[in-house]
């Protein structure tokens, strides 16, 4: 009896522990719904304030009239940076005083305190480049190309592509964590990618389909990630590779785009895509 009741205690302890673990979502506030088309949220912790990438109409080679609105974290816009010739920009990250976005076959580099385009690198036979990282020590930039089943490295201005075909197809999402990149295949699986022993690891699946792949990832701060599937789904995935559903907008319909978490606020903000606007949820 004693055996029986103690192995039911364990499991009674080790099943409090998963569901406490798990995460949930609760939403804080919108945005109005003058962010045409956003794609991407990134957080400027110097700052304390949040980028958003607009695409402002159609994801096409012809749009050039993209712009980049800085917002606040209460989903008050506080400014358009509307720089010319932005092309349906989408990822975005910060080295230094300059914010990189990824037009369609290039990408820009901004200077923040100017709102200039000071340089464009240009992507040889790029077809749609997407979502933007940046390593630990701020000096590498990694950016997917999504229909070139690509991953390209820009590094001290210079362009190095450094992964092609084989597992990738259409990979958007992008992030760099310890060494490694976490990479959103466009039919739900997560690969690890190992930038010093080159290795392409599966890491976690079953987060979307063939029309609708993971846009975004994030570190939920735990050696866990906060990962989005574009058509309308935030998941959780464990350090140990398994993904349980947070949110499921899909029916509304709204878009959960590439998103920022700001862990010390604990708080997600998604780029909802054709609904023009931001969301942001309080993470439980």
């Amino acid at each position: 009896m004693k055996i029986l009741l103690s192995a039911l205690y364990l499991c009674c302890v080790l099943s409090f522990s998963v569901t406490a673990q798990t995460p949930t979502l609760t939403q804080a506030w919108e945005s109005d719904t003058t962010l045409t088309t956003p794609e991407s949220v990134l957080y400027d912790a110097k700052n304390n304030v949040l980028y958003v990438s607009c695409i402002n109409g159609k994801s096409v080679p012809e749009n050039k009239e993209s712009f980049v609105a800085k917002v606040g974290l209460d989903g008050k816009i506080q400014q358009r940076i509307m720089t010319p010739g932005l092309n349906a920009i989408k990822g975005m990250g910060i080295i230094g005083n300059k914010l990189y976005t990824a037009s369609f076959f290039a990408i820009n580099e901004i200077d923040l305190a100017t709102g200039k385009v000071v340089n464009n690198y240009t992507v040889p036979d790029a077809k749609m480049l997407n979502d933007i990282t940046i390593d630990e020590k701020n000096k590498t930039l990694y950016v997917t190309d999504m229909r070139a089943n690509s991953v390209w490295k820009l590094k001290d201005g210079q362009l190095e592509k450094i992964l092609e075909g084989g597992l990738l197809k259409n990979p958007n999402g992008l992030f760099y964590d310890n060494g490694k990149l976490l990479i959103g295949n466009g039919e739900g699986i997560l690969y690890s990618y190992d930038t010093k022993t080159k290795d392409l690891s599966k890491f976690a699946e079953g987060m979307g389909t063939e029309k609708s792949g993971i846009d975004g990832i994030e570190s939920d701060g735990k050696k866990g990630y906060f990962v989005s599937e574009w058509r309308g789904r935030i998941w959780h995935v464990t350090p140990e590779g398994k993904p349980s559903l947070l949110l499921d907008t899909i029916d509304k319909p709204m878009n959960t785009a590439d998103f920022a978490y700001v862990a010390n606020k604990k708080m997600l903000f998604v780029p909802t895509f054709l609904k023009n606007k931001v969301v942001a949820y309080k993470v439980n």
